[in-house]
């Protein structure tokens, strides 16, 4: 396959976060391909860092089942530590995610409820098949990170290319103790993410709105 820059730009375009999917499993032989083309990505020294727990059928259901115990319990505990906040550029384009989504499924400014509903949909993995748990080893440390999130980039793309939709989620990594538990991913290994992914429900609300993309000016400082 050739591709041009246009038809690298027309993928990179198409992709975005699936908050709903179709219940309909992808064929194993489809996602090996996905991860066959993901794992092409650079890597520190060529460690490929990146390890994936990923369930199918059952296995995702028992998942789902403990990450919305997890959640009503609120006993997050991420391996890595979350941000510790978001100001001002970083601020307004989370904001402006945020009510895109809310405003897509008709969540109000001030509906608590209704916010707290939206959230709650990480942990059912938004209907998901699947999901693939990323893992790093802990002795890599940030590089190991780096690299994964290399990773997680060409997956979501290489997915797309197949017509397979994606969400990676930092949510369900905070609930690091339990995954580590339930799914036998040794102490050793940071939990980072997770991408929930499957065939993407084109009629939900939630899968009606994009985010858009800085000007080259706000993060490209050129030194000519």
């Amino acid at each position: 396959m050739n591709l041009t820059l246009p038809d690298l730009d027309a993928l990179f375009a198409a992709r975005h976060s699936c908050r709903a999917f179709r219940p309909d499993p992808v064929p194993t032989m489809v996602i090996e391909q996905i991860l066959t083309i993901a794992q092409k990505v650079p890597s520190w020294c060529n460690a490929q860092p990146w390890k994936l727990t990923i369930t199918s059928g059952t296995e995702t259901e028992a998942l789902r089942a403990a990450l919305v115990d997890a959640a009503k319990s609120g006993s997050h505990a991420p391996d890595l530590a979350f941000p510790t906040g978001y100001s001002d550029e970083y601020l307004q384009r989370r904001r402006s995610c945020g009510w895109a989504l809310y405003e897509a499924v008709g969540v109000q400014k001030g509906d608590r409820e209704g916010s707290a509903r939206q959230l709650s949909q990480n942990f059912d993995l938004f209907g998901a098949p699947h999901c693939a748990i990323v893992s790093s080893p802990a002795e890599l440390g940030a590089y190991g990170a780096m690299d994964c999130g290399g990773f997680v980039a060409a997956f979501t793309l290489a997915a797309q290319a197949a017509g397979v939709a994606s969400i990676p989620q930092a949510a369900v990594a905070s609930f690091a103790p339990m995954l580590h538990q339930h799914l036998d991913i040794p102490k050793d290994r940071v939990i980072l993410c997770a991408i929930s992914f499957g065939y993407g429900n084109a009629d939900h609300a939630a899968n009606n709105f994009r985010t858009d993309r800085a000007e080259l000016s706000e993060f490209v400082d050129w030194r000519r």
